[in-house]
């Protein structure tokens, strides 16, 4: 049986190393206007707390025609999940529809805009 000693002590061969590639996953973009019911019912700060637990970066702010728009930013299958979130917002909320765009933009965090 070899022993310990000098066991680790070879020259490392750099043939053997391994190149080594980290690969992200591609982010994506998308602008929602979300209609129905979805001011006063704590739509905004619902949807931040949903980013956050997502990973999801971007805005959302209340219309004046009564709908919320938003913009998210993350990996594709968590915008894909806040999207499906957004059809139904919180409890109170009554979704009738939600426009989704594609949109132009890269952020670090998920804020309310007032």
């Amino acid at each position: 049986m070899p022993s310990a000693e000098g066991a680790d002590t070879a020259p490392f061969d750099q043939s053997q190393k391994k190149k080594v590639t980290i690969q992200t996953m591609p982010k994506k973009t998308l602008r929602l206007v979300i209609h129905g019911r979805v001011q006063g019912v704590y739509f905004r700060d619902s949807m931040r707390r949903e980013a956050q637990n997502l990973s999801v970066a971007g805005w959302v702010r209340n219309r004046s025609d009564g709908s919320v728009e938003a913009a998210v930013h993350g990996e594709s299958a968590d915008v894909d999940a806040i999207v499906r979130w957004a059809h139904h917002g919180p409890d109170r909320a009554q979704v009738e529809r939600v426009e989704i765009e594609p949109h132009e933009g890269s952020y670090t965090n998920f804020e309310i805009i007032r």
